[in-house]
C-alpha cells in the first residue's frame, strides 16, 4: 500500500497546566492518502480544527507524532518547517486572511514571495492562476473591494500558487450564502479530482462532508467514528483566528 501522505499517531494536545488543563486531543491515529478528498467533521469544541492544526504542521502536539510523506515532520524548524509547509501545502480558511489594502495579485503572490521566488517570476505564477480561476480581470483591485465569494476565490489562488501536494480547508463556505459556497465547494472538489491534490475539509456541515470520498468523526478529542465506505478514490474550534496570512502562507 501507498505511503500515506500524512500520518498521525498516538497525537495528544493539551492546553495549559494543572487545574487549568484542557485536553483537546487524546491519542488521534489518522493516515491522508494521495488524491483524496477527507473530511474532518465534529461540533464545535470536539478537536477537528486542532487535529487539522497538527496534521498541516500549523502546531504541535504535545506527544505523539506526525509523518509527512514518511519521513517524521516533528523533526522539522524553523526555516525548514517554514519551507516544507510552503511548499507542501495550501490553506483555505473561513477567515479568508487576506490584506485588505494590498492588490489580489499580491495577496496570491505571497507564498511566493515568502518563498523567495523572484518578482517577475511570482508576477507570472499568480496571472496563471488567477486566469485558472477567472479572477485576471480583478489583479489590481484591492482585497478589501471584493465580493464574499471572490475573496474566496482568491484564497483558493493564493492556496495553490506554490502547486501544493495538500489543500487544507477549515470551514471554506461558512462565510458564503448557499449559492457562492456550492460553487467554492465545486472549485475544491474539482481541484482534488482533476489535478490529484489532497483535499483535507473540516465542517459540521454534512452535505459539505458527503462530497469527500472518506469521512472521520472527532468527539471529545478522539476519533469516534471513520466511514470507510467513500474510499473509493483513496491512494490515487477554529485555532487559526489569530494567524495572520503570512504565518498562514509560510
Amino acid at each position: 500500500m501507498p505511503t500515506p501522505v500524512l500520518r498521525a499517531v498516538d497525537l495528544h494536545r493539551s492546553y495549559g497546566r494543572g487545574p487549568t488543563r484542557f485536553d483537546a486531543l487524546k491519542g488521534v491515529d489518522v493516515e491522508v492518502h494521495a488524491g483524496e478528498a477527507l473530511a474532518i467533521v465534529g461540533k464545535s469544541g470536539s478537536g477537528k480544527s486542532t487535529l487539522m492544526h497538527l496534521l498541516a504542521l500549523l502546531d504541535r502536539p504535545t506527544s505523539g507524532h506526525v509523518d509527512l510523506n514518511g519521513a517524521a515532520a516533528d523533526r522539522l524548524r524553523g526555516r525548514e518547517l517554514n519551507r516544507v509547509r510552503n511548499r507542501t501545502f495550501g490553506f483555505v480558511f473561513q477567515q479568508f486572511f487576506l490584506t485588505p489594502s494590498a492588490t489580489v495579485l499580491e495577496n496570491v503572490i505571497l507564498p511566493l514571495k515568502i518563498a523567495g521566488v523572484g518578482r517577475t517570476e511570482r508576477k507570472r505564477r499568480g496571472m496563471a492562476v488567477l486566469e485558472q480561476l477567472d479572477l485576471a480581470d480583478k489583479a489590481r483591485n484591492r482585497a478589501r473591494d471584493l465580493s464574499g465569494g471572490q475573496k474566496q476565490r482568491v484564497v483558493i489562488a493564493r492556496a495553490l500558487v506554490n502547486d501544493p501536494q495538500v489543500i487544507f480547508a477549515d470551514e471554506p463556505t461558512g462565510n458564503l450564502d448557499t449559492a457562492t459556497g456550492a460553487a467554492v465547494e465545486d472549485l475544491l472538489f474539482g481541484l482534488n479530482r482533476e489535478r490529484g491534490i489532497t483535499l483535507v475539509v473540516v465542517t459540521h456541515d454534512d452535505d459539505l462532508a458527503a462530497r469527500c470520498d472518506r469521512r472521520i468523526t472527532v468527539r471529545d478529542g478522539r476519533i469516534e467514528a471513520s466511514d470507510p465506505a467513500a474510499e473509493g478514490r483513496t491512494g490515487s474550534d477554529s485555532g487559526d483566528a489569530g494567524r495572520t496570512a503570512e504565518e498562514l502562507a509560510a
